[in-house]
């Protein structure tokens, strides 16, 4: 019961910082409160002559979206009805379906859901900070919306002050998401070490973002790794955390986040029309910038390039 009572606080006192407060990530302001407001753009004519002629959407009429239900600030994170999800997740969702001549319909998932989800025509799309993989394109078609930047966060004053390379992890325990990239990139340099001689990482998997911050400030964990942006937002409300390094999503290549369609589905074309549309015009640059996500923009939406593993 205690241990459930920490975790309670711990989630009530994030959730009220983060109404509470505005950030500054990457040198950009942040306002929830004024970002609760949707950005729309113009219907994209070319985009939606692209879509094919036997569509089948989960909803008629509507684009429906599955992105991860995590108080995940910037990605994610519930208004403070704690019921609408908004971020730059929802934000580019909003975008796409638009140009699309489409209802938005995002549905909060998690993300051990979203691919069976995908494939069995339950969503059309997740928006859910998914990075190309050579795995994952064999289920999936892609259309890219941002740079994969990751980060290792670690509690301020830590003795830690450097992790960029697969040394730096040797014996430390690391908060990572399941069946992530960045567990792959972690279990890839394990591997590295483990043949070194060296001393092996221990994952650290938790369920929630209080999970993880209890697990980070009591010492249970020496160190977070995941999207960075997450991390920058977390060090800028409160100065509890710090970034020691950053890693490419695709190491040891560049990679991308893009919007994840059904193999096939003939989706992938209009969706991609749809994200030219928007940063041609300027509307995906008010997204990503409204959410300190400028630094990872892309000058334009690729279809299934090269990502991890190729």
């Amino acid at each position: 019961m205690q241990k459930k009572s920490v975790f309670l606080a711990l989630s009530l006192a994030f959730s009220a910082s983060v109404w509470a407060n505005d950030v500054t990530i990457n040198g950009t302001g942040v306002s929830l409160e004024a970002n609760k407001t949707p950005i729309n753009t113009a219907k994209n004519p070319q985009a939606i002559a692209q879509l094919p002629a036997n569509l089948h959407l989960a909803v008629p009429g509507k684009f429906t979206v599955a992105i991860a239900g995590l108080s995940q600030p910037p990605l994610t994170v519930f208004a403070d009805d704690n019921k609408t999800l908004i971020g730059s997740e929802a934000d580019i969702a909003r975008l796409v379906a638009d140009s699309l001549g489409l209802e938005l319909n995002v549905v909060p998932t998690s993300w051990e859901d979203w691919p069976l989800g995908v494939t069995s025509g339950k969503y059309d799309a997740a928006i859910s900070n998914i990075t190309v993989t050579k795995a994952r394109k064999e289920k999936f078609d892609f259309a890219t919306y941002r740079k994969d930047s990751l980060g290792f966060y670690v509690k301020t004053g830590s003795k830690l002050k450097k992790i960029e390379q697969a040394e730096d992890i040797a014996g430390l325990r690391i908060i990572v998401g399941s069946g992530t990239n960045q567990e792959a990139i972690l279990l890839a340099w394990n591997d590295e070490n483990v043949k070194k001689g060296l001393q092996p990482f221990t994952p650290v998997y938790t369920k929630d973002d209080a999970a993880q911050t209890l697990a980070l400030q009591s010492g249970r964990a020496d160190a977070y790794f995941g999207p960075n942006v997450i991390g920058a937002w977390k060090a800028a409300l409160n100065g509890k955390t710090q970034l020691v390094g950053s890693v490419d999503g695709g190491w040891p290549k560049a990679a991308h986040i893009a919007v994840t369609l059904k193999k096939d589905s003939g989706l992938v074309l209009p969706v991609q029309t749809a994200l030219n549309g928007v940063i041609g015009n300027g509307d995906y640059d008010k997204v990503l910038n409204r959410w300190g996500e400028g630094v990872e923009r892309i000058p334009q939406s690729e279809i299934n390039p090269a990502g991890l593993g190729d």
